[in-house]
């Protein structure tokens, strides 16, 4: 996964976008060092002919056709095997001195230059002699008296630098390129572990573990800086959801008392003076005392702190416990359950919440699904999580709506004049936060199903 990651980062693609914009910059760079090379030597061997046949001009003006030839003949003495090519004819071209055999049948460009290709013999590692056609580039001068002169030089020591030039070019251009995405990788790779360590806080604060803090390090680079926000964020955070909550315990607390002293009152009244005004006062009191002790569960779960006592829980038999329970009361209600319990699926959790989860659902299901429905009720595996499923035939919750169920004491409107706090779902979701799921709800056709997937590291066995 670790190489996948990598491969998705922004950093990393930040960096080969900068490899690529320097590797474009050395390419030009490389090519225009070629070029200015390259034209460099070939200006200096145009300039080396010319100077050439201005010497051996003024050569010809001085001592004359002989001591022309005899100059052509001490220069190529000097250097027989040389790149210097000299050939000096007759009006009708018939060779006089130089190293070619003949004038060559080469046309010359709009600056008067011939470029040739010679025929060259050279010896091998063999002992022996083999052709080799070089390429040359010449320019014929007219001399006084109807004489033709050439003058060249042998290319092929400049074709060879020109080749292992752009050999060279190449492979320190490979280098560059090759260096950089060394670089790239190891910035990347550093950038992407201090992100993923950022992620993984933001995960297990997401899940409610909100004293988790980032690593900052020892750099004050912007991800050293980033890191210290997040933290100053976080902390405020947890003071301020720690204030809630302490309100909200206080709150509860605080009422739950004089609430349960009225409903002990009320049932002494109702002893000495029955009256069904006493009995909705009653149900009333026992209302608000289920929706303070709901808050209270709400709030104890989302605090994180059952996951200390988390045991292997045998979900398997969770479910059929809760199947079991209100079985009768399904039936009783001219309703059907039908059951789809997978054997042996254990998960490390808290057993009462689960159960109490499972029940809250199809408390929900019984309460909205109309005589002759079904219920469907089902415990499997998908991929590596464990889901929990309660389906039903009632009148669904728009598409819209499926989020904001989810929230302390939001009802539908249809479901305001049904007995209920608002606070059954929201248990269900803060059951499975704790147990690093998601709760999901989506369309039964008709009706409505709801899908408690707890997390990865929930699955056991």
């Amino acid at each position: 996964m670790y190489p996948k990651k990598l491969l998705r980062s922004t950093a990393l693609r930040l960096a080969f976008g900068y490899v690529a914009l320097f590797g474009i910059s050395a390419l030009v760079l490389l090519a225009f060092i070629y070029w200015s090379t390259a034209s460099y030597m070939e200006q200096q061997s145009d300039e080396t002919i010319e100077a050439e046949i201005v010497g051996l001009g003024e050569s010809y003006r001085l001592t004359g056709l002989n001591g022309l030839r005899a100059t052509i003949l001490q220069r190529l003495g000097r250097r027989p095997a040389g790149s210097s090519i000299y050939l000096l004819t007759d009006g009708h071209y018939a060779k006089i001195a130089g190293n070619l055999d003949r004038w060559p049948e080469v046309e010359p460009d709009e600056d008067g230059w011939l470029n040739l290709e010679l025929n060259v013999s050279v010896s091998v590692t063999s002992g022996g002699q083999e052709v080799s056609t070089h390429p040359a580039r010449a320019k014929p001068f007219l001399l006084p008296g109807g004489f033709h002169l050439l003058v060249g030089r042998d290319l092929y020591e400049l074709r060879v630098f020109r080749t292992r030039l752009v050999r060279a070019l190449g492979w320190g251009l490979a280098l560059t390129v090759a260096l950089a995405l060394a670089g790239a990788l190891v910035v990347s790779r550093s950038r992407l572990r201090r992100i993923g360590a950022i992620n993984d806080v933001m995960g297990e604060v997401m899940a409610g573990n909100l004293s988790r803090r980032v690593p900052e390090g020892a750099t004050s680079d912007d991800i050293g800086e980033l890191s210290a926000k997040l933290n100053g964020m976080l902390s405020e955070l947890e003071s301020l959801v720690e204030g809630v909550r302490r309100v909200s315990d206080n709150i509860a607390h605080d009422l739950k008392t004089p609430l349960a002293r009225l409903k002990t009152r009320l049932e002494r009244l109702r002893q000495t003076r029955p009256d069904a005004e006493v009995d909705k006062a009653i149900e009333e009191a026992d209302r608000l005392l289920a929706t303070f002790g709901a808050l209270l569960r709400i709030a104890r779960i989302e605090s994180g702190e059952r996951r200390a006592a988390f045991q292997n829980v045998d979900l398997t038999a969770v479910i059929d416990d809760v199947a079991e329970l209100y079985a009768p009361l399904i039936d009783e209600g001219d309703k059907k359950l039908v059951l789809h319990n997978a054997p042996g699926i254990v998960v490390p959790g808290d057993r009462d919440m689960l159960f109490q989860a499972v029940a809250n659902l199809l408390d929900n299901a019984l309460k909205h699904t109309p005589p002759e429905g079904r219920i469907e009720l089902s415990l499997g595996r998908a991929n590596a999580h464990v889901e929990i499923a309660v389906a039903d035939d009632g009148p669904g919750v728009p598409a819209e709506e499926r989020e904001n169920v989810l929230a302390r004491f939001y009802r539908l409107d249809q479901s305001r004049t049904t007995p209920g706090s608002g606070l059954g779902l929201s248990l269900v979701a803060a059951v499975v936060g704790l147990h690093h799921g998601e709760v999901v709800l989506a369309d039964n056709a008709p009706g409505l199903r709801v899908v408690m997937t707890l997390g990865y590291s929930a699955a056991v066995s």
